[in-house]
């Protein structure tokens, strides 16, 4: 247990620290202030003013840690033969005294890399860490770890009583940074949000966060690792370490679904980060609303690769010439469009560069022109080639309706939902384009009847992915309109830059950066937004075809890949990472990293999972856990007539266990609504945290489809009927898919604390 005299000197610290940062807080506003009631002689001054503001309130907006702590944690760097030894205090920001001597250190920067790399072997130079636990500006607790110097020595103070207990580690000989706190942080109740872990990042985890921005980094992790946490503490990171490039070019992440984004969204703006973008894939396709959803056959078959050739060659039977010759009147006269020239031209138009809608421009041109010439040749009689006289019979011609009407007849232009709509409404079509490539049964999989009209379409996940395919090829349906491009100088013409302080003076330019108006485009549907970064979270799960809209939204080259491949739980997911690396096409070499060590599932849970993973996915290891629950999982196994009896007297146990955590009751998808309305009939609060009228994944008792669990952690978990889980991908009930039990191992170590199982059908083999 800390001494009382550590905890009173991290105490005087901290209230040194937090005056410093309010002294920070009155610089911000008084900067802000003065240029609220600036004089503005002229637009140089409005500038100013703009520039200023933005800098304050950017800087306010930086200073603001809530109930935050403002640090975690002190590093002391051996004496080396020097009187003084160095220390610092690692914490959520940056913070200086009025002299501008560093207090606190940001936990990004570089001299911070030894709180959570350095180990018994490798001390880094340190001779101590200490981690401070703090609660409403209050030092609560102090964990110290003592490393030893070159001659092996340990130099501890004469009273230091250290601390022996390790209640609820597993003896693995674990090289754990702050194992007191590590496993206090663990040991707190859900709250339904994922929080950051900047206090107990380990060594593992740090090595990761820190790697180069270049490249892919392939980060595969089971149950527990802090993948998620990891890659989104990596983004922090690069955001700190290349802001200028990375503001600019901007930072994505990608999660399975909208209920997943909610759970993340809270832990990069706890870290100051709030410019970066979340999405689902669907997401990033812009204008195509999912509300239907795919047999599992027709969702495996839109994520195959041979969609690629398939929607390419959908679209090349729109591009066809005329059948027979078609009469287009100009002005008084009849000139004939020969369905010989369009075929030429259609040929020719096919060989050109450029997408389908802008090729499109060209054919008219040359079709009009084509006219032209022939309406100067048989009705001008005074022999006269005048040039400019055909290019404006050529522009009469291209305004005229029943030319319009042919041109879209040889080469219309087409959105991307529009080719869909007509393609999967229409058999002919489908043939078409899957002759040679798709089987017939596959082709019907596609088919499916026309809604009343396009905004009717029930859109699918699979769709949007296949949207955005046709939408390359097709291009934007408009001209791009030109925007003028303001740089910064222009933002800082005829500011005094040197009248102010150099940290003002930085700020005000990093600002004038960000502020410079860019090219206001409005983008059409088929323009795609790109980023410098792209964080993939549960990566496992994507289709071949969802991985190539990642791919056109990658602007260098620069990702960071999280999952497991014993998680994969969707149809379409990926083989193996070779394939999605494949998928890719890197323009690097792929860089790989395993984590192997589990802190938030207890070893009693991954213990009972581990069977169903080895059934599921032999050549994955299972991670080592680093701690117990105290609490084996229960199953209970009742006839039929007791089982919602046993099972909501399992989830009150549950529920009275963990209080205040969180509970989920875990069913397959088509039984969430039944088992809500059970739960609420006998008095529980229960809720699909997918409504979105509801707290979400804030509430005590909620009732998840196992298809949706990936990646969220709850203090306990009931698992109701695993078979029916196992068995998903399967027409027959008894029979257990591979996919069907990595969705069951999914299901099982979502808890932190404990796990039940309720069924009343024979359980899988792996659970007997």
């Amino acid at each position: 247990m800390a001494h009382e005299r550590e905890i009173a000197e991290e105490q005087a610290f901290l209230d040194l620290s937090l005056g410093a940062l309010d002294h920070m807080r009155d610089e911000a506003r008084s900067l802000r202030d003065s240029a609220a009631v600036a004089n503005m002689r002229g637009a140089g001054d409005l500038v100013e003013r703009d520039v200023v503001m933005a800098t304050a309130l950017s800087r306010l907006d930086q200073l603001a840690i809530g109930d935050q702590p403002l640090f975690f944690g002190r590093i002391d760097y051996a004496l080396n033969g020097s009187a003084h030894a160095d220390v610092y205090h690692v914490g959520r920001l940056a913070v200086s005294d009025e002299h501008l001597n560093a207090l606190v250190v940001d936990w990004r920067a570089p001299v911070a890399e030894a709180f959570y790399r350095a180990t018994g072997v490798e001390s880094l130079g340190l001779s101590r860490r200490r981690h401070v636990a703090i609660r409403n500006n209050e030092v609560t607790g102090v964990e110290d770890e003592y490393f030893a110097d070159d001659d092996g020595e340990l130099s501890l103070p004469e009273d230091e009583v250290r601390s022996a207990t390790e209640e609820g580690l597993v003896d693995g000989g674990f090289a754990l940074g702050g194992p007191g706190a590590l496993l206090a942080a663990l040991g707190r109740a859900r709250t339904g949000y994922m929080g950051d872990i900047i206090a107990t990042i380990q060594g593992e985890q740090d090595k990761i966060i820190r790697t180069p921005l270049a490249g892919i980094l392939l980060v595969q992790g089971g149950p527990g690792t802090g993948k998620t946490a990891v890659a989104l503490h990596r983004a922090a990171y690069l955001l700190f370490t290349h802001r200028n490039t990375l503001e600019r070019q901007g930072v994505l992440v990608v999660g399975p679904n909208p209920l997943f984004l909610n759970y993340i969204e809270n832990v990069l703006p706890s870290l100051g980060e709030s410019g970066v973008t979340l999405s689902t894939i669907s997401g990033l396709v812009t204008n195509v609303p999912v509300r239907g959803r795919d047999t599992e056959p027709a969702d495996f078959l839109k994520g195959d690769p041979r969609m690629v050739t398939f929607i390419a060659r959908a679209l090349r039977t729109r591009q066809h010439p005329l059948r027979d010759d078609v009469e287009i009147p100009v002005g008084r006269a009849i000139v004939v469009l020969k369905a010989q020239y369009t075929k030429e031209i259609v040929e020719r138009a096919r060989r050109r560069p450029g997408n389908h809608n802008q090729r499109r421009s060209a054919i008219g041109r040359e079709l009009a022109n084509r006219l032209a010439t022939e309406y100067q040749d048989r009705f001008v009689h005074d022999g006269a080639d005048d040039v400019s006289q055909v290019g404006e019979l050529a522009d009469l011609i291209r305004t005229s309706p029943q030319f319009r009407e042919v041109l879209q007849r040889i080469w219309p232009r087409l959105s991307g939902q529009e080719l869909l709509y007509d393609l999967f409404g229409a058999p002919a079509l489908i043939r078409a384009a899957g002759k040679d490539l798709l089987s017939d049964e596959e082709m019907a999989l596609l088919y499916r009847p026309r809604a009343a009209s396009l905004e009717e379409t029930l859109w699918t996940k699979a769709d949007a992915a296949l949207i955005d395919e046709a939408r390359t090829l097709l291009g934007p349906r408009r001209r791009p309109r030109p925007a003028p491009k303001v740089g910064e100088s222009d933002i800082l013409d005829g500011v005094d830059l040197d009248s102010y302080a150099l940290n003002v003076r930085a700020a005000a330019l990093r600002e004038a950066a960000r502020l410079a108006p860019a090219p206001t485009l409005v983008l059409d549907e088929a323009e795609f937004v790109t980023y410098g970064h792209i964080v993939i979270d549960e990566a496992q799960d994507l289709s071949p075809m969802e991985l190539r809209v990642l791919k056109r939204r990658d602007l260098t080259g620069s990702m960071t890949i999280v999952g497991d491949m014993g998680q994969a739980t969707t149809v379409s997911s990926s083989a193996s990472w070779n394939t999605l690396i494949d998928i890719l096409q890197p323009r690097r070499t792929v860089t790989r990293v395993d984590l192997t060590v589990s802190y938030r599932t207890p070893e009693e849970v991954l213990d009972f999972a581990a069977p169903t993973l080895r059934a599921a996915a032999p050549d994955l290891e299972p991670p080592r856990p680093v701690r117990r629950a105290g609490s084996v999982p229960t199953v209970e196994m009742v006839e039929l007539e007791y089982f919602n009896k046993t099972l909501v007297e399992a989830t009150r146990r549950e529920c009275a266990n963990v209080a205040p955590g969180r509970v989920a009751v875990i069913v397959t998808g088509s039984r969430v609504d039944e088992m809500v309305e059970l739960m609420r009939g006998e008095g529980l609060d229960a809720i699909d945290p997918r409504d979105q009228e509801s707290r979400g994944l804030s509430a005590d008792l909620v009732v998840l489809a196992a298809e949706g669990a990936n990646g969220l952690e709850f203090d306990a978990t009931i698992v109701v009927e695993p078979a029916q889980i196992a068995s998903r991908g399967s027409s027959d009930p008894k029979i257990f898919t591979p996919r069907g039990l990595r969705t069951l191992y999914v299901a099982m170590t979502r808890p932190t604390r404990r796990l039940a199982i309720v069924a009343c059908t024979a359980l899988p083999p792996t659970l007997r």
